[in-house]
């Protein structure tokens, strides 16, 4: 499970069945005979017949709760389910990085926007056609050694107003469409 900071310790609460000490102040703990070493002296609650001495104890699952509005998408990593990070507006070749949405502009010429040269299962780039021009200036995806739609051939993109999103599963079948 993903955690927004650190991930928590989770709490093991165990009854100790003996402390010994010695003449240098060390307190051994044990449970079940096994020595064990809690995470901090905050962790521990000590009672002494019944009396609890000196009660501090951390939280041991301390995730916090952001407040609405706090957390925005650029303190947030690509590719976390949904969160794209969109480029200015290309108007000339480009190699794509994954996780980078593209408004892609062939109202002057047709442009090649190139995939990246090496991909992980679940990558993904984003292209919309941005000035509803690529009926006539076409959008060539260049696959960059690997398979589009597991065809070893780069990809041509003819309809204005394409949006489409591509995504890396593997070398046999490459990048597939998302959408359709």
């Amino acid at each position: 499970m993903a955690y927004i900071g650190a991930q928590p310790s989770f709490g093991n609460f165990q009854a100790c069945d003996a402390i010994s000490t010695s003449a240098t102040d060390t307190f051994n703990l044990t449970v079940g005979g096994v020595a064990i070493s809690p995470v901090s002296a905050q962790h521990c609650l000590v009672s002494l017949n019944g009396v609890l001495q000196a009660p501090i104890m951390g939280d041991t699952l301390d995730l916090g709760v952001p407040s609405d509005g706090t957390v925005t998408e650029p303190k947030l990593a690509a590719n976390t389910g949904g969160i794209v990070d969109w480029q200015a507006v290309v108007t000339g070749a480009t190699t794509m990085v994954a996780g980078r949405g593209y408004f892609v502009d062939t109202s002057s010429a047709a442009i090649t926007m190139t995939l990246p040269a090496s991909a992980v299962r679940g990558d993904e780039v984003h292209i919309i056609d941005y000035a509803a021009t690529a009926d006539t200036n076409n959008i060539t995806v260049g696959r960059n050694s690997h398979k589009i739609q597991g065809a070893s051939e780069n990809l041509t993109v003819a309809t204005e107003r394409a949006a489409f999103t591509l995504v890396y599963v593997d070398s046999t079948q490459g990048w597939l469409l998302k959408e359709k």
